[in-house]
């Protein structure tokens, strides 16, 4: 457990390196951040952030810059969030005033949550659907390979074939058959790939749990109820210098429409924060994510959020995701 102290040097080091891109040295806090302790002591507690994992050093003679870890930790202990200014709620309100439309209403979303926070803005469609899930199965067809069925209430049939380890025993297969159905019947498509995200994420799941969770998102995915909109793309390019190596594999997950709908599918409550190695997608393992549901949850609920550097300016992203999706989601229920 870290000292209020220490606390406060590593939110010193996050704020200052989230603004100037610099490793941060314990000069550097001194002067700037007043912590009324000598250079000496923060270099004690500097050591003891990096050698608990709340910072790294990048190079021997550089200061420290934050780890996931320290991330973490910091957006953790966040007591409260950075307001918005009466001028960013107006422009806020003005921005979707007069949207014709729900195509309108998502690409004026876009737009706006990607302005705002200078990142990339991903919004799931909140299309109103009654249909619902009624039957899944997997029949398997040869020791290495089982068909995965999905039946709506709307008779939409689709299917989809998946590998199986070859030393796979009937039972798993059946097994996972069992729990999935249980898990998502009478679900909607995007209640589904939330339910199916935490199967895959819960303790102990199998391969082959995983493997037909992964084909039954993918066959979600092609539900335009769970379509997702991308914006902001060129905000990539101002993540800082030390993100160009990362910056292909990024902007190929964007690409993706499963990545991104199982990324959303994530979402579990108001405001969610996912910050580098808690990407499941390797492509945006140097990225943070922030997400939040919007719209009303019996009827057009879904998701939005942005994509950007695990170097950013948390309370102010979470600040302006959480202010979007409660804009719109009064927006669509006024509508």
């Amino acid at each position: 457990m870290l000292d209020e102290r220490k606390l406060a040097v590593l939110r010193a080091i996050i704020t200052d390196y989230v603004e100037n891109s610099e490793p941060v040295g314990s000069k550097a806090l001194v002067e700037r951040y007043h912590l009324d302790v000598s250079p000496a002591t923060i270099r004690n507690d500097m050591a003891t952030l990096e050698e608990e994992g709340y910072l790294t050093q990048p190079h021997t003679s550089a200061g420290r810059i934050p780890t996931d870890k320290g991330y973490r930790l910091f957006v953790d202990r966040l007591a409260t969030l950075k307001p918005l200014s009466p001028a960013e709620r107006r422009a806020i309100s003005t921005f979707l005033s007069g949207a014709a439309d729900l195509d309108d209403v998502v690409t004026r979303t876009v737009r706006l949550l990607a302005q705002v926070t200078q990142q990339v803005a991903i919004v799931q469609y909140p299309v109103v659907s009654t249909a619902v899930i009624r039957h899944i199965d997997v029949i398997r067809l040869h020791p290495d390979r089982a068909l995965v069925l999905l039946v709506t209430s709307t008779g939409r049939i689709t299917q989809t074939s998946v590998e199986l380890p070859v030393e796979t025993r009937d039972d798993q297969v059946e097994a996972a058959a069992v729990r999935i159905a249980a898990g998502v019947r009478n679900m909607t498509s995007t209640q589904a790939v939330r339910a199916l995200s935490g199967m895959a994420a819960e303790e102990g799941a199998d391969l082959v749990l995983g493997i037909v969770v992964h084909a039954l998102t993918a066959l979600l995915a092609a539900d335009p109820t769970t379509r997702v909109v991308v914006g902001g793309v060129q905000n990539v390019a101002r993540f800082g210098e030390d993100f160009h190596t990362a910056m292909e594999p990024v902007l190929e997950a964007l690409e993706e429409q499963v990545v991104l709908l199982r990324l959303l599918g994530e979402v579990r409550d108001d405001l969610t924060v996912r910050i580098g190695h808690e990407n499941e997608h390797v492509g945006l393992q140097s990225t943070s994510v922030v997400a939040s549901g919007y719209g009303m949850p019996d009827d057009a609920w879904a998701t939005l959020g942005v994509v950007g550097p695990t170097r950013m300016n948390y309370p102010s992203t979470m600040a302006s995701v959480r202010a979007v999706a409660r804009y719109v989601g009064r927006f669509l229920a006024e509508g």
